[in-house]
This record gives C-alpha cells, sequence and structure tokens, in this order.
C-alpha cells in the first residue's frame, strides 16, 4: 500500500510542476528539505473547524494521525471518531511529541466549519490536539487517493466509504495505516510513539 501512496505522490508532483507559471506555489524556503513522499507537497488549501484557512504544510513538525469520516455518518464513522477518542486517551501518556489528530471530511459541501466545530463539541474532541478538516471536493478527493481511501456518495446524505487510520511522521510523510472498526489499537499508538520520537 505505501509503494502505490509513494506512486500517487510523485504523479501528482510531476503534474504541478507542468502547470502554467500562473499556478500557486510555495516559496523555496518552504520547500527546504522535504521529504520527496511528504503530504506538505500538496497544493490544496483546507477551513478549520475553527473557521482559519491552513494547507498541510502548516503542520509541519508535528506526527499526524488521520481518519476521513463524514458528520451526518451513522454507522461507520461513530466507530472511527470512538476509535480515534481512544487511541488519542492512551497515546497521551505515552508519547514525547503529541501528534495532532485530523478529521478531514468527505462531505465538503454539507461540513462547513461551523458543523465540524459542533461535532467536535459533542464528541468531546474540543482539546488543541484535534483538528477538523474541510476542503474543495477535488482537494478532498486528492487527499483520500493519497490514503488509497475509497469513498462514493449513494444518496444526498449518505457514503460508502474505507475505514482507515493513517499514521504521519513529523515530515508528512505516511508510516503506517490500519483498516477496520473497533481496532485492537496497541499496535497503532506503537507506531504513533515511534513518529514521536524526539531527536
Amino acid at each position: 500500500m505505501k509503494n502505490s501512496i509513494q506512486l500517487f505522490v510523485m504523479a501528482s508532483l510531476l503534474l504541478s510542476c507542468g502547470q502554467s507559471d500562473n499556478s500557486t506555489t510555495a516559496k523555496p524556503d518552504q520547500q527546504e528539505g522535504m521529504h520527496d513522499m511528504s503530504i506538505y507537497h500538496l497544493p490544496s488549501d483546507w477551513n478549520t473547524h475553527h473557521g482559519e484557512k491552513i494547507s498541510f504544510q502548516d503542520l509541519k513538525g508535528q506526527p499526524l494521525v488521520v481518519v476521513m469520516i463524514y458528520t451526518a455518518c451513522k454507522t461507520a464513522c461513530p466507530r472511527l471518531v470512538a476509535d480515534m477518542r481512544e487511541i488519542e486517551a492512551k497515546a497521551a501518556s505515552q508519547v514525547q511529541l503529541q501528534p495532532r489528530y485530523i478529521l478531514v471530511s468527505i462531505d465538503p459541501e454539507n461540513d462547513h466549519p461551523e458543523k465540524l466545530k459542533q461535532f467536535a463539541s459533542d464528541n468531546g474532541m474540543d482539546g488543541e490536539q484535534w483538528l477538523f478538516l474541510q476542503g474543495t471536493e477535488s482537494g478532498v478527493r486528492e487527499f483520500a487517493n493519497v490514503l488509497s481511501m475509497k469513498y462514493k456518495k449513494i444518496d444526498p446524505i449518505d457514503f460508502s466509504h474505507s475505514n482507515i487510520i493513517s499514521v504521519f511522521d513529523r515530515e508528512g510523510v505516511l508510516q503506517y495505516q490500519k483498516e477496520g472498526l473497533g481496532l485492537q489499537n496497541e499496535e497503532i499508538i506503537e507506531n504513533i510513539q515511534r513518529v514521536s520520537e524526539k531527536n
């Protein structure tokens, strides 16, 4: 899975290099020292549940634990959210550098920042470690492809989707993925510990 993700990121970067000079590019000092497989190369911008605009590069230097959900989901997503809360609670006392826990909406049309903020509050995810993101349709699809995460709208308010938890290191490079719900999460926590070690 990791090889296919690396190939996709490389392809995305090569395509972006072929765009016209009018496209938005990062400043040279922002790109310096960045790993070729880093998600920080992705050009998309996101709205946070606090109403701020960010890019993934703004998260550089922090380990990331990522899932993709949508707030109207009544089946898999509540379980994914519970898994993330459990992982965060168990990992908090075991890591040297606290990660950010990122929940990216696959329904950007409906999951606007105010709705994501209410969802975060309703689920007890108000702390600084939690970040909910709304992107554009194309940005969300691009990021889902990086994660090898599949989703499809099956009616106006429902999606079918993969259930994947992904762990990125501080350089934005994917290090570990686990698919499923109600997971035995010791292996996930071990990988979070590994990417959170201070040099």
